[in-house]
């Protein structure tokens, strides 16, 4: 018997592009305990602790590749959903290949969708901070540079950001037709996984691993502007797939900032960190580099992982240190309003140092840190 159309408005299929990253391993979990909800996870490489659900399927395949793209993607008809929270970092964020990169990758995964998905309702973009500031800031501020950005923001006329490549493809692709669209634009990602470039979480748990190890105090290297001062939002995955799932449900056609809504500073919680970590001694060091003091550790994370009993890592598949010196030496203030999803209805917020505890918490549930 054919669905009837109340079958076909509440049927549920989500297509997730970049399932085994930190928000998008996150989305899957929270669709799926809603028992509504069919996933299709798609990732290059299998996640360690796949998710094991009988509504989840997931899909290996390199996007970048429009034939393995279209074999392994054509047969996906039932998708109602689509949620693209995946990048590709093989050049500089600032450059013109990484636009064109991104933007193939994201033009192979809809062709190979929108044809087919007849029941197609719509699809949500997941960004980040960046949008509001050049990826080609130098190492000063100026003190008339705006600090807190809302959505409505206009566009840095300087450099390259596949951000805006990819919104202006989702533009153009969808149109103003019956697919609705949403932008997420999370700040400093928090969460557990192995398939991320930009790791806070597991940068963190693993320098502090090692201080614990070797007895050494846990050193926040930055410099004293991002000690003192907040200088970047932080985004719980858990609030950043719920926006998407919130955006997505209410058939919402915005952007919007997805930031946990707290103020804080390194230096209020760098000791609660460390004591979780196992570490007691904490210090401000300025002239450490987390790229230099970390780089010959390698074969000390091997022994950890096995007298420990971890799942086999290696150091660089957690840790990620230059995007930490980078990060504790941010140029920039990049905060954004809440102001407009408060508006809409979407009230869930997190502090930071309780997000922090959760992700450090279930790293050590999974058995990637001791």
């Amino acid at each position: 018997m054919a669905p009837t159309k109340e079958e076909i408005r509440n049927k549920c299929v989500a297509v997730i592009f970049g399932s085994t990253g930190l928000v998008g391993k996150e989305l899957a979990i929270k669709l799926l305990s809603t028992g509504k909800w069919k996933v299709y996870g798609i990732a290059r490489r299998a996640e360690i602790n796949m998710i094991k659900h009988p509504n989840y399927h997931f899909i290996s395949c390199d996007l970048l590749n429009p034939f393995e793209t279209q074999e392994k993607l054509c047969s996906l008809r039932d998708v109602t959903n689509l949620f693209w929270v995946t990048w590709a970092s093989q050049f500089p964020l600032d450059t013109q290949e990484c636009c064109e990169q991104n933007k193939w990758m994201m033009c192979n995964a809809l062709d190979a969708i929108l044809p087919r998905a007849k029941a197609l309702r719509h699809v949500s973009l997941q960004t980040g901070a960046k949008h509001y500031v050049s990826l080609q800031q130098e190492d000063s501020k100026d003190d008339d540079d705006v600090y807190y950005y809302d959505e409505e923001c206009p566009r840095v006329t300087t450099g390259n950001n596949f951000y805006y490549v990819l919104e202006d493809l989702l533009q153009e692709r969808l149109g103003s037709g019956k697919v609705t669209w949403s932008v997420h634009r999370p700040g400093l990602l928090m969460g557990s996984s192995h398939r991320t470039l930009f790791n806070f979480i597991g940068s963190l748990c693993v320098y502090g691993t090692i201080c614990n190890r070797l007895n050494l105090p846990f050193v926040f290297g930055g410099s004293r502007e991002c000690w003192e001062e907040m200088y970047v939002d932080a985004s719980d995955a858990r609030l950043v797939a719920e926006q998407h799932i919130w955006a997505a449900t209410q058939n919402i056609g915005e952007a919007f900032n997805a930031v946990n809504g707290d103020s804080y500073t390194w230096k209020e919680i760098w000791g609660a960190i460390g004591v979780k970590l196992g570490v007691n001694s904490t210090l401000f060091g300025p002239d450490l580099r987390y790229s230099l003091a970390m780089s010959d550790m390698g074969g000390l994370w091997k022994e950890i992982v096995m007298k420990e009993g971890l799942v086999e890592t290696e150091m660089e598949d957690l840790a990620n240190w230059e995007f930490l010196d980078n990060l504790f030496r941010c140029p920039v203030k990049m905060l954004g309003s809440r102001e407009k999803s408060d508006c809409l209805g979407f009230m869930i917020k997190y502090q930071t140092l309780d997000s922090i505890m959760y992700w450090i918490d279930v790293m050590r549930q999974n058995k990637l840190i001791p």
